[in-house]
């Protein structure tokens, strides 16, 4: 009789001798295995690789020269460079040896000067103060350069239909950082007018008037330069082209050459507070006020003596402008000189200086 257990084994072994029957099969019997793939349609075609070969080849060939152009690059740029700087300190030296001469210049004017008492400089200007003793008279004068020619104005009081006010009003009304009197005037009716041609802004105040008696103008033209002189017509004057300037008496030196002084300007008055303007050959200005306590003839500074001053500190050209009570010196918003008057005077015109 067949037990449970029995019965058990016998139906695990006829469920697993099915699969203990293939392995035995298996293990007998080992067919070769191959994977037949057709790789044909993606083998690799000759041309190009053949063409990548040849360009990889090329791209060598060209590295090379890319390698030997920067190579030369950097030694042409080395070499500009070096080219550049040997350029630019020839320039400097080139420009230190043209500015010699104007430096050795401008130390012989200024040490016929002395010490200047004060300097003002900017980009735009620079103006040195002097105090002068010559002797017979007290003077200041201001050596100036305008490096730009727009540092220089002549100032107009009012609308020129008589109006006037003192050098310093002047200055501080547009904002100025020196200033002197400028041309004569002509009192009538209580108001005060420049005297013949007068020049402002590049136009003619009251039109041209030619030069009478020993009337003289002066002014700037649009170089910057210092002109002046008579003139006979308006076209001799335009040629110039000013840009400001007014008119007194008289010329003092032209050329570097001493004029005539009338004998009317020699006595009427001897000696007197004096404002003259006058220039060197490099263009800058020399302004020299004189003092003197009164217009009476017996103080102050002779023309001939103020012209003989300014011919031996080596001025090209100087014109008288209007004195007396009129004389005036405006620097850092001090009157510098001492006016006859007691006080500076109300004038129509007035040249100012910018820093």
């Amino acid at each position: 009789m067949m037990t449970p257990v029995k019965r058990v084994n016998r139906f695990f072994m006829l469920l697993t001798a099915p699969l203990f029957g293939l392995l035995l099969c298996l293990w007998l019997y080992q067919p070769p295995l191959e994977l037949k793939l057709n790789t044909a349609p993606f083998a690799a075609v000759p041309g190009p690789v053949n063409e990548t070969a040849q360009l990889k080849q090329d791209l060598a060939v060209a590295k090379s020269y890319a390698s030997y152009t920067i190579d030369s690059i950097g030694t042409s740029a080395q070499l500009y460079k070096q080219t550049t700087n040997a350029m630019n300190a020839l320039v400097s030296t080139a420009a230190a040896q043209t500015s010699r001469p104007e430096r050795i210049y401008n130390r012989r004017i200024s040490s016929r000067l002395g010490i200047p008492a004060d300097v003002i400089s900017s980009d735009r200007i620079t103006i040195e103060l002097y105090r002068l003793n010559p002797g017979n008279y007290t003077a200041y004068a201001m050596k100036i350069k305008l490096k730009d020619s727009s540092a220089m104005k002549m100032s107009l009081a009012g609308d020129g239909t008589g109006a006037s006010e003192t050098t310093m009003q002047a200055v501080n009304r547009y904002g100025a950082s020196a200033g002197i009197n400028a041309g004569g005037f002509a009192d009538q009716n209580g108001k005060r007018y420049p005297l013949s041609t007068t020049v402002v802004g590049g136009e003619y105040l009251y039109g041209f008037e030619p030069s009478y008696k020993d009337l003289s103008f002066v002014g700037l033209n649009k170089s910057g330069q210092l002109i002046g002189g008579k003139f006979t017509s308006r076209t001799q004057l335009d040629q110039l082209e000013p840009v400001f300037g007014a008119t007194f008496v008289p010329v003092l030196l032209k050329n570097q050459s001493k004029t005539a002084i009338p004998l009317k300007w020699q006595l009427a008055p001897k000696r007197a507070p004096r404002t003259i303007i006058g220039n060197y050959k490099d263009n800058q200005l020399l302004i020299l006020v004189a003092d003197g306590y009164n217009e009476n003839g017996n103080s102050g500074a002779t023309l001939a003596e103020l012209q003989d001053k300014l011919y031996n500190l080596g001025v090209i050209d100087a014109y008288n402008l209007d004195g007396g009570g009129s004389s005036s010196m405006i620097f850092r918003g001090k009157v510098i000189n001492k006016p006859s008057d007691g006080n500076l005077r109300r004038v129509p015109t007035n040249f100012l200086f910018f820093k």
